[in-house]
């Protein structure tokens, strides 16, 4: 038998809507609906980024650091750091090192009594922020390091950050989700609008199942498969 010889399948936003709406018992008929379809997929994304880790919005950075100066603004759409380290000698093919730096809490960096001391940072604050603009300007997540760099040139705060899902958009436009995720993305999207929609509560627990599956799926193949290594510390007692 003969195969299409291609792996290339996606969706749409119209299909999907349209996919969404049919399992919750209803047709996507207006201009409405897909907007209203729309903004729960918004909302869906964001459910996504208080769920876990989503690998394929993993994403490396930098940031040159500069004497005598300790914060720096990271990208407005970073979720969260998830690994960073101090890189000494950036672009050296001999000298160049990855050094760690610590991650702590608010309360530990209030509570460091000379925050202006300089030299090779070990220690970082990340201020997450929420990422929006307001009136009084933009809410830009941020690192506080320390100490503070003794040298302009020399250290780079390299990290490993998870960024926000690029919104839904309108038309035949494809998502910013892998195709691994699609039946999750259509399961959610239908449980979602079945709050909605006219006679949508009938279906309300079967979709929230399904929701919930097809989640649990996604989520444990898109994790990371390297072996981890436990090695029991030994206790001398004397």
């Amino acid at each position: 038998m003969t195969t299409s010889g291609t792996s290339s399948f996606d969706l749409n936003l119209t299909e999907i809507v349209e996919e969404a709406f049919e399992r919750a018992g209803s047709e996507l008929r207006t201009g409405y609906d897909l907007k209203t379809a729309r903004r729960s997929l918004n909302l869906l994304f964001a459910d996504w980024a208080n769920r876990g880790i989503n690998l394929w919005t993993v994403e490396q950075g930098s940031i040159s650091l500069t004497a005598g100066t300790g914060q720096y603004d990271l990208p407005i759409d970073t979720v969260d750091l998830l690994e960073h380290v101090i890189r000494t000698n950036d672009g050296s093919v001999s000298n160049q090192s990855d050094l760690t730096i610590s991650r702590i809490s608010v309360s530990t960096y209030a509570s460091i009594p000379s925050k202006l001391n300089q030299g090779r940072p070990i220690q970082v604050y990340i201020d997450r922020q929420s990422g929006t603009t307001s009136p009084t300007g933009t809410q830009a997540p941020n690192i506080n390091v320390w100490p503070v760099p003794d040298q302009s040139n020399y250290y780079t705060f390299v990290y490993w950050r998870m960024r926000r899902i690029q919104d839904a958009s309108t038309g035949a436009v494809s998502f910013d989700v892998p195709f691994r995720f699609l039946p999750c993305l259509t399961a959610g999207l239908a449980y979602y609008l079945a709050l909605k929609v006219p006679n949508g509560m009938e279906r309300l627990s079967m979709l929230k199942a399904m929701y919930d599956e097809t989640w649990d799926l996604a989520a444990g193949e898109d994790r990371e498969k390297a072996s981890d290594r436990l090695v029991p510390r030994q206790m001398f007692i004397t």
